[in-house]
C-alpha cells in the first residue's frame, strides 16, 4: 500500500510537472507589475504552459524562482519547459511593443505637424490640434508654464514641439505624442551652454521670445552659417526699433505659402505682420532647429541692417548695413533671376 501511494505521488507530481503537448503556435500572456508568482502560475496554466499551478508554485518556491519575474507581455510556446519559461520571466524577454515612427522637419508649423502625422501615423488631425490648444493640461515641457497668456497667439505650442523622428507605441494619444515632443524640446535645451539662462537673462529675453527669434532664422536661413548673422540682424533692427519686415510671418498667415509676396500680402492685419508691427511676433511661427536656438541664442555682431536671398541656388544672402546699399544687393538678386 505505502509503496502505491509512494507511486501514485510520484506519477503525480511527474504528471503535473511535464511540459503540455509541445504546439508550434506562440501563446501571449501578460505578466503585471508587482503580480506574485502564485498568480503567475495561475496566468501560465490558464494559457496552457503548464499542467499545474499548485505543482508549479511549489515548485518556484523549492528553486527559490518567481521573485525576478518582469512584468511585460511574453510570447511562449506549449511545450516549453518550466525551467525555459522561468528564464524568459526573469530576463524580461517580453514581445516589442508595435510601435510608430515619424519625422517632423525643422521649420514645421503645428498645423503641418498635424497633416504630417494624420497621414504617417494615423493622428486624428483635429484632435491633435485641438490638445495643442490647451498647452495647461500637457506635462511634457517645464516651459510651458511660462507661455503668454494672452490670445494673440495663434497657435500657443508653435514653436515648442522639437523638430525630430521619434518612434512611439501603436496607440500613444495626441497628448502622449504632443508630451514627447515638448519633453524633446526640455532635453534638446539641455544641451545648450551651461549659462545660456544667464546669457537670456543678460540680453532681457524670455525662452518664448528666444524660440520666436530662433523660428524666424529657422524660416529665414538655409546655410547653418549664415543663422548667426541673421540672428544679429534681427537684434540690430530690435535695438533700433525697426520693424522687422521679414517675409516669413507673411507667409506665416497664408493658407498657402507664395513664391513671392504681393504688396497685398504685406497689408495683412494681424500682430504677426512684421511689416505694420515693430518687434517681435507675438509667438515663434515655426519649429526651430537646434541651430537656430544657439544661433537666436548668440547672435552674431555686426552693423548689418538688411538681407536679401542672392536667389542664384545657393540659398544664400547679400548683407547690407545701408537701406542704399540693400537697393543694390536687390538688383543683383533680380539679375541673378534673369540669369
Amino acid at each position: 500500500m505505502v509503496l502505491s501511494v509512494t507511486g501514485g505521488l510520484l506519477f503525480y507530481l511527474w504528471n503535473g510537472l511535464r511540459p503540455p503537448a509541445a504546439s508550434s503556435t506562440p501563446v501571449q500572456i501578460t505578466i503585471s507589475s508587482g503580480m506574485r508568482a502564485q498568480k503567475v502560475a495561475d496566468v501560465l496554466e490558464q494559457s496552457g504552459l503548464i499542467r499545474s499551478a499548485f505543482l508549479f508554485s511549489g515548485w518556484l518556491k523549492i528553486e527559490g524562482e518567481g521573485s525576478r519575474f518582469q512584468a511585460g507581455v511574453y510570447e511562449l510556446t506549449p511545450g516549453m519547459t518550466r525551467e525555459q519559461i522561468v528564464a524568459k520571466l526573469n530576463n524580461g524577454d517580453i514581445v516589442a511593443a508595435a510601435t510608430i515612427r515619424f519625422t517632423i522637419p525643422e521649420g514645421f508649423t503645428v498645423q503641418q505637424m498635424a497633416a504630417r502625422l494624420s497621414e504617417t501615423a494615423g493622428v486624428d488631425k483635429a484632435k491633435f490640434l485641438e490638445v495643442a490648444g490647451k498647452p495647461e493640461l500637457l506635462t511634457g515641457s517645464m516651459w510651458t508654464k511660462t507661455l503668454p497668456t494672452d490670445n494673440s497667439l495663434r497657435f500657443p505650442l508653435e514653436g515648442y514641439l522639437f523638430p525630430e523622428t521619434y518612434e512611439m507605441k501603436r496607440g500613444s494619444t495626441e497628448a502622449d505624442i504632443i508630451n514627447r515632443m515638448l519633453a524633446e524640446l526640455d532635453h534638446k535645451l539641455d544641451q545648450l551652454p551651461e549659462d545660456w539662462q544667464s546669457t537670456l537673462e543678460e540680453r532681457g529675453l524670455t525662452v518664448h521670445q528666444l524660440l520666436t527669434i530662433a523660428s524666424l532664422v529657422e524660416r529665414e536661413v538655409v546655410v547653418d552659417d549664415e543663422r548667426p548673422i541673421v540672428s544679429g540682424v534681427i537684434q540690430n533692427r530690435l535695438k533700433e526699433k525697426m520693424p522687422l519686415q521679414i517675409d516669413a510671418t507673411i507667409q506665416y498667415l497664408l493658407d498657402k505659402q507664395k513664391e513671392r509676396l504681393l504688396e497685398e500680402d504685406l497689408k495683412v492685419e494681424s500682430p504677426y505682420n512684421t511689416y505694420l508691427n515693430a518687434g517681435l511676433p507675438p509667438g515663434p511661427i515655426a519649429t526651430p532647429s537646434l541651430k537656430s536656438i544657439e544661433a537666436a541664442l548668440y547672435p552674431e555682431e555686426s552693423d548689418y541692417f538688411y538681407y536679401v536671398t542672392k536667389k542664384d541656388g545657393t540659398n544664400t544672402h547679400l548683407f547690407a548695413v545701408t537701406y542704399k546699399q540693400h537697393q543694390k544687393n536687390i538688383q543683383l538678386s533680380e539679375k541673378n533671376v534673369k540669369k
